[in-house]
């Protein structure tokens, strides 16, 4: 027999474990704030209402329960009380019986004005509840008692048919259906699962001082706003139409489902009008494990504060509207790498072999629009300075080509990139699954700039250049006038190859280069050449312009001026002013100008002052001479150089 007091000992001394078994127990449909409220209210109504309980001699306490709680009949008697009005919550209202006290929403305890949930723990966490909540009542309370408890499972069976279950057998294989998560037992005990340790947060305050509004105005108002209050998954609960993350929203529900995720099959993009990723077939050796592809999608959900989370500027990090396509599953070095696209981004999700989720890393590039050379290939991952991507099922040839061993490097020159090993490429192999051996990435090093690798593939249309700015889509080399641009050679790229890594990191879809000036030197020591590049970013806003100037004798250019956010050298402004102090051999200085050929006129002003009728300038000036420059297009219209 148990007494009052040995059982309000038991409940004082194991309250938070207590409180714990009954909150993983309840159903999730509840809530997270609710539940909290429902698990503490069950617990604190375990006490008996007499003196004494009944026998408890049928209770097994949990084989490794630390201190008191093992052989404790106090314990194991709240234990099952909790765990009976919990297993009562959780069975849904019918109108042939009366509700239990346990079914009916907790009078105490309440917190009016605030919601209260446990701390978000991490992806293991989210997928551990994420099964919890697909199971029954009773399967799940044998899941906690397993893993919570330590119970054996003839001790789970008489526990669940003392709390009143019928078929604790049936409970018993539905969770042994489900599986064991690895590491179950340190999740059931983390702080994602603790009523006690609880955050804090606000509800609506509009609505709620529209709701004293319509108390005032009227009683009648407020009974019936009170009822519907009191409804759940009705729009006029706390959250409004903003659904808690635990609610079982069937789109999120599916996004998070791996047998949801769209497969394409293998051959799918040579019958298709299409050369996107929407086309591109799942690939790797991992596309058939439900547990990582579970794990990728949770994270994406809902990332915990361990996971590294990045994203390209203008990229939304939300998750996904529903099932993505999945593109790649597979390890990569040592990570595990699952690669998913939703129409709108690619995401990267990265693992350790050995650790788990633990420091995954989670990366989004916005790739929306992207066709042809922009879906030709993706980030798989990035180690020790180097680079692996996955090629599009269309590319045939991959090669690596260093820039600044281009075997010409002269700017302007044209032609067409040679195959692998006759131009100074050097072929890359890939697997049958298209991922490519790791090369030294441009996006990597740090110092001075003394290569600059590009990715060069080919598919039935041609041969193009691509170059890693830390993105997880490479970015387009092209060259050419703005709106007649193509693809780049690599002596187009050969003098400017440097001046990429003002453009790493800013979400740069694609690079272009042109000449728009030849201007001879006022000491007759040769032709100096213009150049104008342009990064144009997924966002569309944001682009990088800068001016080269590459005199005679220089095997890199010279950035003579920058701007961003500006329309100038880009298809709807094709115009293009920039000017750079230079030094003759006979130790002169000048201020040398030149524009687009629609220039007209250049006029210098500020510390030097010189005018020219002309798409050229050239002005004697001193060292250290600042000046502003100004141009006047054929048809009468101002431009302004770059800064």
């Amino acid at each position: 027999m148990v007494d009052i007091e040995q059982a309000e000992a038991a409940l004082v001394e194991h309250y938070p474990r207590l409180v714990r078994l009954a909150y993983l127990v309840l159903p999730p449909s509840l809530g997270r704030n609710r539940r909290v409220l429902t698990a503490h209210a069950l617990t604190q109504r375990t006490l008996p209402r007499g003196r004494a309980s009944g026998d408890t001699s049928v209770l097994p306490a949990q084989k490794t329960a630390a201190g008191g709680r093992d052989g404790d009949p106090g314990y194991a008697y709240v234990r099952l009380r909790v765990l009976r009005t919990a297993l009562e919550a959780g069975r849904p209202l019918t109108f042939r019986a009366w509700p239990t006290r346990a079914q009916l929403p907790p009078l105490l305890p309440q917190v009016w004005g605030l919601r209260l949930f446990p701390r978000s723990g991490g992806a293991d966490e989210l997928a551990l509840d994420q099964r919890l909540s697909a199971l029954s009542a009773p399967a799940r309370a044998a899941f906690v008692l397993r893993g919570l408890e330590r119970m054996a499972d003839a001790d789970v069976r008489r526990v669940l048919a003392a709390a009143g279950e019928e078929d604790p057998a049936a409970a018993l294989a539905e969770a042994d259906a489900v599986g064991t998560a690895e590491g179950a037992d340190a999740l059931l005990t983390s702080a994602e699962f603790d009523p006690c340790s609880l955050q804090a947060r606000p509800t609506d305050l509009m609505r709620r001082r529209q709701h004293i509004k319509a108390a005032i105005a009227a009683a009648a108002a407020v009974a019936v706003c009170g009822a519907l209050l009191g409804m759940p998954g009705d729009g006029w609960g706390p959250d409004g139409a903003a659904a808690p993350p635990y609610a079982r929203n069937p789109a999120a529900q599916a996004a998070l489902d791996p047998g949801k995720l769209t497969l394409v099959p293998a051959g799918a993009w040579e019958s298709s009008a299409r050369t996107d990723f929407s086309v591109w077939p799942a690939r790797g050796a991992l596309t058939g494990d439900r547990g990582l592809l579970r794990r990728a999608l949770a994270v994406w959900a809902r990332p915990g504060e361990s996971v590294q989370v990045s994203a390209t500027p203008g990229t939304p990090s939300g998750a996904p509207p529903g099932p993505p396509q999945l593109l790649y599953a597979g390890e990569v070095d040592q990570s595990r790498v699952v690669l998913l696209y939703d129409g709108l981004r690619i995401a990267r999700y990265a693992e350790a072999k050995d650790g788990g989720t633990r420091g995954a890393a989670l990366d989004f590039a916005r790739v929306d629009g992207a066709s042809g050379a922009d879906a030709d290939a993706v980030v798989l991952g990035r180690t020790d300075g180097n680079v692996r991507y996955l090629t599009a099922p269309w590319v045939r040839t991959a090669a690596v080509r260093d820039l600044l061993k281009s075997a010409t490097g002269a700017p302007g020159a044209t032609g067409t990139p040679g195959a692998s090993g006759t131009s100074g490429a050097t072929a890359l192999a890939r697997s049958a699954d298209g991922v490519t051996e790791p090369f030294a990435s441009p996006a990597l090093q740090t110092g001075e700039c003394r290569s600059w690798n590009v990715l060069e593939l080919t598919d039935r249309s041609g041969t193009r250049l691509t170059t890693d700015l830390g993105e997880l889509t490479p970015a387009r080399l092209t060259s050419g006038r703005p709106g007649r641009t193509g693809d780049a050679s690599a002596a187009d790229w050969s003098p400017l190859a440097c001046s990429l890594a003002d453009a790493r990191g800013q979400g740069v879809r694609s690079v272009n280069s042109w000449r728009y000036a030849r201007q001879p030197l006022p000491d007759g020591s040769g032709t100096a050449e213009w150049l104008c590049t342009r990064a144009d970013t997924w966002r569309g806003g944001g682009p990088r312009v800068l001016a080269q100037f590459h005199a005679p004798g220089q095997r890199y250019g010279a950035v003579a001026a920058k701007a961003e956010n500006a329309s100038a050298c880009g298809a709807k402004d094709p115009h293009v002013l920039a000017g750079v102090l230079w030094k003759s051999v006979e130790g002169d200085w000048y201020l040398l100008a030149a524009g687009g050929k629609e220039t007209a006129s250049i006029r210098a002003t500020g510390g030097v002052s010189g005018a020219a009728r002309s798409n050229l300038l050239a002005v004697r000036a001193e060292q250290g001479a600042q000046a502003v420059l100004k141009g006047t297009l054929s048809n009468g219209r101002e431009i302004s150089g770059l800064r």
